[in-house]
């Protein structure tokens, strides 16, 4: 069985790295159960006192794996996906991102939910979601409009355009961007140097820093995977993930 997943915890910093190359790391549902798992066991963990997610200098994630997803018929509750999302959104530890090269779908949303962002400046940015006749999803309706604006943010889920490092950073969607080369390294230093802080200081903090929308996050990514599931089942999406999958 393929590793999709890699583990590595080291001086406090439990680094989960996406390991699904000939795929270009995109997320299928085995990969969501272990990032849930991870996840799960570094909450109880208390050498674990920093989680970094990543991929490599080339590729974070070209999104949700749509062969994958064309199987679904809801995302319930139980669903390894929400179950991911509910688990990021909710987790009590500072999340450092590391994104390079195709970030797409997932791979910009999942970066709303981080503490601390690093771009490589050959990243590219997607939310593609209307595109492919679906919704947003993971919050982005609620976080994107608050993170930038709401023109922006519709310009972003609407349009769908891809965009750039040095444009996040602008729209205040990281903290750094740095040489493809340097990312995982900087990255590394960011988790770093919130792993010496002190671990019950810094979860307090991100809990007051999270507390206001913290509710209507949970409730959003509920009422977006009903929407999004639905979308999934329409002629619309149907026809344009098959034609995706088939110009592949």
């Amino acid at each position: 069985m393929e590793q999709v997943i890699e583990r590595n915890c080291q001086d406090g910093v439990l680094t989960l790295t996406l390991t699904r190359p000939h795929k270009r790391n995109a997320l299928n549902t085995r990969m969501y159960q272990e990032l849930t798992q991870a996840l799960q066991a570094a909450r109880e963990d208390e050498a674990t006192r920093v989680v970094l997610i990543q991929g490599s200098e080339e590729c974070f994630t070209a999104g949700n794996d749509l062969a994958d997803f064309l199987g679904k018929e809801s995302l319930g509750e139980d669903d390894p996906i929400l179950s991911f999302l509910h688990t990021l959104a909710d987790f009590p530890k500072p999340v450092v991102a590391a994104a390079a090269g195709p970030a797409v779908g997932i791979g910009t949303t999942l970066l709303l939910h981080c503490d601390l962002v690093c771009l490589a400046d050959n990243v590219r940015l997607c939310l593609p979601f209307v595109d492919l006749g679906l919704v947003p999803e993971f919050a982005s309706s609620l976080l994107l409009p608050r993170a930038v604006g709401h023109l922006r943010a519709s310009e972003l889920l609407l349009l769908g355009a891809p965009f750039g490092a040095a444009e996040a950073q602008a729209m205040g969607l990281a903290n750094r961007v740095v040489p493809a080369a340097e990312l995982l390294t900087t990255a590394r230093g960011l988790a770093a140097a919130l792993a010496g802080k002190p671990p019950r200081a810094l979860q307090q903090s991100k809990a007051l820093l999270k507390q206001e929308l913290r509710q209507a996050v949970h409730f959003t990514i509920d009422l977006e995977a009903r929407a999004f599931a639905l979308a999934l089942q329409g002629d619309e999406a149907q026809t344009r993930i098959a034609a995706k999958l088939g110009g592949r």
